[in-house]
């Protein structure tokens, strides 16, 4: 049983996502995907297992096509995905899931789910209902189920997140005797301990290209250098602009849910400081990052913006108290595609009046525009425009005094010359006292501009650091888990 993938290329918008990805894997492989957030992994997965189509490239097992954007035709050739969330239903029992889509009966069905519970160590009940599993049980479920599909390649998506250790160590022990057995698996985690633990050989991934390959164990630093490429960032002078009185506070706060969520969440924000946040995708920064504008509830401990509790506040209340949030995804979350400049500026509020007088509204979109670089016309629409000109439309729409600004990614995809502008519009706020934190996979990004460094992960901060007393090397060490109790 062997799998390869080759010239496989996929684009959405400006975005290449995957750029003439080549992988070959043979019978026992425990292989890991790596990289950071966006690197293009994901996409691989789901080209893999059939939930999207590449734009060009083929996929064989032992020399035979596989027919690509069919999750069907992907399981009828041998491929099958553990997803973050497993696919089960709730209200079923485990032997009426595990039935689900086959043609056994009842009998043969919980027979078979008895053998490969012997097989690979796993003990489900399978008259017990599956909404009562945890999280790592329903992974087995779903595990048997695509071993009794005749599974010979299996992708596994972060599945130790939200998972207790013992499960991850059963987990681990029934991935090493199905790899014995002569199954590929396909593992993609952010853990680099949990990466050398398992697997014997690893791809790195970084912007939709492989950079590196390689056999596991490896060192933790190599392994973030292929990630991150060379980390060499040099600090400009501090500005002077921190202030003492706090701007937002949190105190043992615990917000999200499952992969991504933050616990025990202590940080403080000053007026006009610069606080980056590190770590590798799924480590609790976007938690961190919406808890702080309300867009996510915390379920523990308290959450003050400008020393008032809004911990059990809705979003308006947060943007009320002078909070705005700038998402990654610019089209997805920030913007409304469909709708051109002028319309944007008009639902932004910066065009005055219960009745709309869209020629003025026109020549103010216009002033907008040219004030902030734009290169566009009032009249374009949003997603016409290219990822800086949408960051700059994203700029242009916050209000004018803030007392927090959060923002994910505030330069990814932008060229030299757009992100240093955005940083300038960025940084003209904190004269006025505004608090700036922001989530950046870039290191120079961070050391350049960030006051302090907070670093997450597995959902936790393991470090606050002062950006002149620490590192590339530092940080890239402590996001893959070096240090973390």
């Amino acid at each position: 049983m062997s799998l390869l993938l080759q010239e496989i290329s996929k684009r959405f918008g400006a975005l290449q996502a995957n750029d003439r990805i080549d992988l070959e894997l043979k019978p026992g492989s425990l292989h890991a995907v790596l990289g950071e957030n966006g690197a293009g992994k994901s996409t691989l997965m789901k080209i893999l297992s059939g939930f999207i189509a590449p734009d060009s490239g083929t996929i064989s097992v032992d020399g035979v096509g596989v027919r690509t954007g069919s999750p069907s035709a992907s399981l009828q050739a041998g491929i099958g995905m553990l997803h973050q969330e497993p696919l089960v239903c709730l209200p079923f029992t485990v032997a009426e899931n595990f039935r689900l889509g086959s043609d056994l009966g009842r009998t043969e069905a919980r027979a078979r789910l008895g053998e490969l519970c012997e097989r690979t160590g796993f003990d489900l009940d399978p008259d017990e209902v599956t909404r009562t599993l945890s999280i790592g049980r329903r992974q087995q479920l779903e595990i048997l189920r695509l071993l009794d599909r005749g599974v010979k390649v299996l992708i596994l998506d972060e599945p130790t997140s939200g998972i207790s250790a013992a499960q991850r160590d059963a987990l681990f022990s029934a991935l090493r005797g199905l790899a014995a057995d002569g199954l590929i698996m396909l593992f993609v985690s952010h853990k680099l301990e949990e990466i050398n633990s398992l697997c014997t050989s690893v791809t790195v991934m970084r912007r939709g290209q492989v950079v590196g390959r390689g056999g596991l164990p490896a060192p933790e630093d190599e392994l973030v250098r292929m990630m991150f490429g060379e980390m060499t960032a040099t600090l400009p002078q501090r500005s002077g602009m921190v202030g003492k009185a706090n701007v937002a506070s949190l105190r043992g706060v615990d917000a999200g849910v499952g992969r991504g969520s933050i616990t025990g969440a202590d940080m403080d924000v000053r007026e006009g400081e610069v606080v980056g946040i590190a770590g590798l995708e799924g480590s609790g920064q976007d938690s961190l990052l919406r808890v702080l504008t309300g867009l996510v509830p915390a379920r523990h401990g308290r959450v003050e913006i400008g020393g008032a509790d809004l911990t059990r506040s809705s979003n308006r209340r947060f943007s009320e108290a002078g909070v705005s949030f700038l998402p990654a995804g610019r089209l997805e979350e920030g913007l409304l595609p469909g709708l051109d400049l002028t319309e944007h500026m008009v639902l932004a509020g910066s065009v005055k009046g219960q009745i709309i007088d869209w020629h003025k509204a026109s020549e103010h979109a216009g002033a907008v525009i040219r004030h902030f670089r734009i290169k566009g016309r009032p009249e374009s629409p949003v997603e016409s425009l290219s990822g800086g000109n949408q960051q700059r439309v994203l700029l242009s729409m916050l209000p004018d005094r803030l007392r927090l600004l959060l923002m994910e990614h505030p330069t990814r995809g932008l060229d030299l010359e757009s992100a240093a502008y955005v940083w300038e519009l960025l940084l003209a706020r904190r004269k006025e006292g505004t608090g700036i934190v922001f989530a950046s996979s870039d290191f120079d990004e961070l050391l350049a501009y960030a006051d302090r460094i907070i670093v997450c992960y597995d959902g936790r901060i393991v470090a606050d650091l002062d950006r002149e007393d620490t590192d590339a090397e530092q940080i890239g060490g402590l996001i893959g888990g070096r240090g973390a109790a």
